[in-house]
């Protein structure tokens, strides 16, 4: 019988590693804490003291606060510096050094591939299948890609970035299935609240090697405050919060974080989400039909990716406009693309506007 747990995927060096034990994760009640080499007055610029000491390394009301957000339990879940951080975590845990690899399906977030070069593990790629109707990921090629190299990890991105795709769960579900007792599988939802779809956290009550990262960054808001969390299976949990730095989120960003997450903001938040699918639709539909721009992807993300017959005079013409989008032209396979993020409804249509006249000025010019 294939053993399940995903504690047999991590390095074997580090599996009885104990981390380093810092003053504030000893719980103790006291009066006086002369327990972490602290200043003993707060700095001149800190009038209340409120970052003199060192943070709880998982602030427990932070915790069960994303947890309900995310509907698993407060032991399922790891705060750390942004999704960056958690990947940086699963891979440092999971492979040696020369010794394992992780899968991407590219195009995707840059992250994966450097914080593998960075632990010194290899990266195997299992490209998206660009279609009239967007990016597919090809399910079936990851598993054998896994399987054949020894992947620890796999990473897939729902909604991608930048294709925009969501991804299906019966197949990541498969996925987790077939690669039960081998791999992980690692699926980073930094978009998922714009999607139409539930999240891979409904998988892991029956999928234990299924990891899901999740962020504060996009829809709520909070991108300079770097909170983003990674839920899995408990026991992971706890490893992955040995390999983590002592400190790792500043209290500042912890009480602005747990003020997002009160019911008002949260409200505010699931309508500004609304706003946002709507703009989208919007602007897909002004940008399909511009001459001059071959090939605008579905997306159920915060953004679009979209293919140019003159990129270059599309990201000068909008950065002449005041307007800054991501030129994708040096990634593989998109050296015609630009990702235009959403913004506010005038924004957009500011976007839209540019576009629109340099299309009509390349048609007079033809």
């Amino acid at each position: 019988m294939i053993d399940d747990n995903p504690m047999q995927l991590l390095r074997e060096d580090l599996r009885d590693f104990a981390g380093y034990s810092s003053a504030r994760s000893e719980k103790r009640a006291g009066r006086v804490w002369l327990n972490a080499n602290e200043a003993a007055w707060p700095s001149v610029a800190d009038g209340e003291g409120a970052v003199r000491r060192y943070p709880d390394p998982q602030p427990q009301r932070l915790r069960e606060a994303l947890a309900e957000l995310y509907g698993c339990a407060p032991e399922q879940l790891l705060a750390g510096r942004g999704s960056d951080e958690a990947i940086d975590l699963l891979v440092r845990a999971f492979c040696r050094p020369g010794g394992d690899a992780i899968v991407i399906t590219p195009p995707t977030f840059g992250m994966y591939a450097v914080n593998a070069r960075l632990h010194g593990t290899r990266t195997v790629e299992v490209a998206l299948r660009d279609t009239p109707a967007g990016f597919v990921c090809d399910f079936a090629a990851v598993a054998q890609a896994a399987e054949s190299e020894g992947a620890k990890l796999v990473f897939l991105c729902s909604p991608g970035n930048p294709s925009g795709t969501l991804l299906p769960l019966a197949e990541i579900d498969a996925l987790a299935e077939r690669l039960r007792g081998r791999a992980l599988v690692v699926v980073d939802e930094a978009y998922i609240e714009y999607a139409d779809g539930e999240s891979a956290t409904t998988l892991l009550a029956r999928r234990r090697n299924i990891a899901v990262l999740r962020t504060l960054s996009k829809a709520h808001a909070l991108a300079a405050a770097r909170i983003g969390s990674v839920i899995a299976d408990a026991g992971l949990i706890a490893v992955l919060q040995r390999c983590q730095a002592p400190y790792p989120l500043p209290t500042p960003c912890v009480q602005l974080a747990l003020r997002a997450l009160a019911e008002v903001p949260r409200n505010t938040t699931k309508a500004r989400v609304t706003t946002a699918r709507s703009e989208r639709e919007k602007l897909f539909e002004a940008l399909r039909v511009l001459p001059g721009l071959r090939q605008v992807y579905p997306s159920q993300a915060n953004f679009l990716l979209a293919r140019f017959d003159d990129a270059q005079a599309a990201f000068d013409g909008l950065l002449d406009a005041g307007v800054v989008v991501r030129d994708f032209r040096a990634a593989p396979r998109l050296g015609d693309a630009l990702r235009i993020s959403l913004g506010t409804p005038e924004q957009n249509a500011a976007v839209i506007e540019v576009l629109t006249r340099l299309a009509r000025v390349r048609g007079v010019a033809a």
